[in-house]
């Protein structure tokens, strides 16, 4: 075959040179350029966007024909959940996330757990061996399930001709190479042209396609920025290690909504599907401890319960510290600035520490009311009752803001057994006749620590 034309574009500024440069001449970023094809043909097997080979004409907008996206829905109820009501026919689905995150096994759980579903798994990190002995610990089988230990991407299109699968799953994206392209596997010209041959394989035989990336060492995906502008949806999976619990989240989705969230625990036969996250985010502690708090928050469309925890206590040193895991610890800041100025409270010499149990990391404003409870009764050492939860805002002088869908945040708290709910008394629309959980509608912080610690 003859050599392919390629040049050196830079990613910042997209300055075209013939070799490769250390440092852009235009916009003088460093280590920026990259190789690219500048002529190629389409592999025998793929064809073009353009089925008939007509010139396509623009055509106005309000003659275009409106489709319904066609949804096949998979048996992880959590995936349809953040992929927004289903996986769309056609669609590419770039999944990511640490090394030993689970990444493997959650493709492959979602591979053999629909009987109805056929699908072609293709691996180029492992042998058919190494996934049928994970296969069998999760020890779910579905009989149309196909396993390809392959690299080479026009040797995978070939095989999925013949088996005509509904969803194919490349296990991963960087292992993967063109023979268009002289480059080694893994390089950013690999990874963009097999990206975009699985993109045109898509769409044009409405064949769902999963893409499991892996994460850099600064925690975003590896390859170029425009691999996520390529696809559908980019699924990010998250969590520690040392913990059980999994997250999945999607960063972009052109098909639904960017706000869900999907919740897994790491068991020994695989991923298990958390129904109710509420309960596992509460710690059921017999005796009641000081610095504890509940706050109602929401994931997208799902409320969530989480426990708030928090260690007042003098400083050692000349400088008080402050330290947050998984809350902005800038937002802590000016919530203890709040308490003292507004309430009095004297927790300038002081060092504060707050946790959001369970691993996960939380932005939603409504936790506010939860954290300055749990910074106060850490502070007093009086321990909240562990009926009450807490959802609203605080704002900078003092008073206590109404947030959305407080209707779904009370109705959560009513089925866990909470007795009260402290919300704000600014909430429009809010019944005591609608609920049976007690409604304690505050105002200002002072009326909040009145309601708690009276």
């Amino acid at each position: 075959m003859a050599k392919l034309k390629s040049a050196y574009f830079c990613q910042n500024c997209g300055h075209e040179a013939p070799k490769w440069l250390g440092k852009c001449p235009s916009c003088n970023e460093w280590n920026t350029f990259v190789e690219e094809l500048i002529e190629k043909t389409l592999p025998g097997n793929i064809v073009a966007f353009s089925k008939s080979g007509k010139t396509s004409k623009p055509t106005a907008i309000l003659e275009i024909k409106g489709v319904e996206q066609e949804r096949h829905f998979l048996a992880d109820k959590e995936i349809n959940r953040v992929l927004g009501g289903g996986l769309v026919l056609g669609s590419l689905v770039l999944f990511g996330g640490e090394p030993g995150i689970g990444k493997s096994t959650l493709m492959l759980q979602l591979a053999i757990s629909d009987n109805n579903l056929q699908v072609l798994y293709v691996s180029g990190e492992e042998s058919e061996q190494q996934i049928k002995m994970r296969a069998e610990r999760i020890g779910v089988q579905n009989p149309k399930c196909f396993i390809l230990s392959e690299t080479n991407i026009q040797n995978i299109f070939k095989q999925a001709e013949e088996i005509q699968p509904q969803l194919l799953v490349i296990d991963s994206i960087q292992t993967l190479y063109s023979s268009d392209i002289e480059s080694s596997p893994g390089s950013i010209s690999q990874v963009r042209e097999c990206t975009a041959q699985l993109l045109r394989y898509a769409k044009t035989t409405n064949i769902p396609v999963f893409l499991i990336g892996h994460i850099t060492k600064e925690g975003s995906l590896a390859g170029p920025k425009v691999l996520e502008h390529m696809v559908d949806t980019v699924l990010q999976f998250e969590g520690d290690r040392n913990h059980v619990y999994r997250l999945l989240r999607s960063v972009k989705n052109r098909f639904g909504s960017t706000n869900e969230l999907g919740i897994y625990e790491m068991v020994g036969s695989g991923l298990r599907q958390v129904e109710n996250p509420s309960e596992i985010l509460i710690t059921n502690a017999d005796s009641s401890l000081s610095g504890i708090s509940i706050g109602a928050t929401m994931e997208g469309m799902r409320p969530m319960l989480i426990e708030v925890q928090a260690l007042v206590s003098t400083a050692a040193y000349g400088t008080p510290q402050r330290s947050s895991t998984g809350f902005d610890s800038k937002r802590l800041n000016m919530l203890l600035a709040v308490m003292e100025k507004r309430c009095g409270f004297k927790l300038g010499a002081k060092d504060v520490f707050l946790n959001i149990a369970g691993g996960i990391k939380v932005d939603d404003p409504a936790l506010d009311l939860a954290v300055v409870a749990s910074v106060l009764s850490s502070n007093a050492d009086i321990a909240i009752n562990k009926s009450i939860c807490l959802s609203a805002e605080v704002g900078l002088s003092g008073e206590v803001r109404p947030v959305n869908r407080i209707d779904q945040r009370i109705y959560e708290a009513e089925k866990l057994g909470f007795e009260k709910i402290i919300i704000s008394k600014y909430n429009k629309g809010i019944n005591q006749k609608d609920f049976k959980i007690e409604l304690v509608q505050c105002g200002k912080l002072d009326e909040v620590v009145r309601a708690l610690f009276a």
